[in-house]
């Protein structure tokens, strides 16, 4: 049900068509509804958790902008003034159950998949519903692909000139604030982040652990169409 409601409202810039999908709500609803008595113990490996906690992410930001739609953003201001009380509550409420229990986003996140499951490339995956975000797959994740699918999230997002661009004049490296937030998850399989960045380039970049990097504006308006 995940990988059909994805493909009819996703594009394949990774946006999300929230105005059709708002009268179509209660299809998600109801498929989070169904699922959510499973058993996570009945899971066995790394790649059957991998592929189910990264669609439940999504699964369970996408609903929840739904709820709330129409919205411009997760990071909601006032006077101006961004409202973090309120962009906290989005992340850090444990609203969301699965095998009877209840999970915040930051759980899923910090807990299972940064933790316990120690891939890297979920940070190329799962999506806040902003634009600063990774741009969100247009199809579910799966375990005998999940691997496969990572790396070429990762591929995507590192070659994208809005996440990351080198500036050949001065020799900086510009990158995303989420090589910022999660740089020690980065360091854990590569030496520095410029040599990790450099392992995906689609073109051979001078880019040498002592390259200085600098992080670029992260836009926290919603990924809407």
């Amino acid at each position: 049900m995940w990988d059909t409601l994805l493909k009819k409202y996703v594009n394949d810039q990774g946006r999300v068509n929230y105005v059709a999908w708002k009268d179509e709500q209660s299809v998600l609803q109801n498929w989070l509804a169904n699922i959510a008595t499973l058993q996570v113990d009945d899971l066995a490996g790394a790649e059957e958790q991998l592929a189910l906690w990264i669609n439940l992410y999504n699964a369970f930001t996408v609903a929840t902008i739904l709820e709330k739609y129409p919205i411009k953003s997760v990071l909601p201001k006032i006077l101006g003034i961004p409202n973090w009380l309120s962009f906290l509550s989005f992340f850090q409420r444990q609203i969301y159950v699965y095998g009877g229990r209840n999970y915040s986003l930051a759980d899923i996140e910090n807990k299972i998949l940064r933790e316990k499951l120690q891939e890297p490339r979920i940070h190329f995956a799962i999506v806040c519903a902003s634009i600063g975000c990774p741009n969100l797959r247009a199809g579910a994740y799966y375990p005998e692909k999940v691997r496969g699918q990572l790396e070429d999230d990762a591929r995507r997002f590192i070659n994208n000139p809005e996440k990351v661009k080198y500036d050949a004049a001065n020799n900086i490296l510009y990158c995303s604030k989420i090589f910022k937030w999660y740089r020690q998850d980065f360091l854990k399989v590569a030496p520095s982040l410029p040599e990790y960045i450099r392992s995906y380039l689609n073109t051979d970049l001078p880019l040498m652990p002592s390259t200085p990097v600098k992080y670029l504006y992260y836009d926290w308006n919603l990924n809407g169409q």
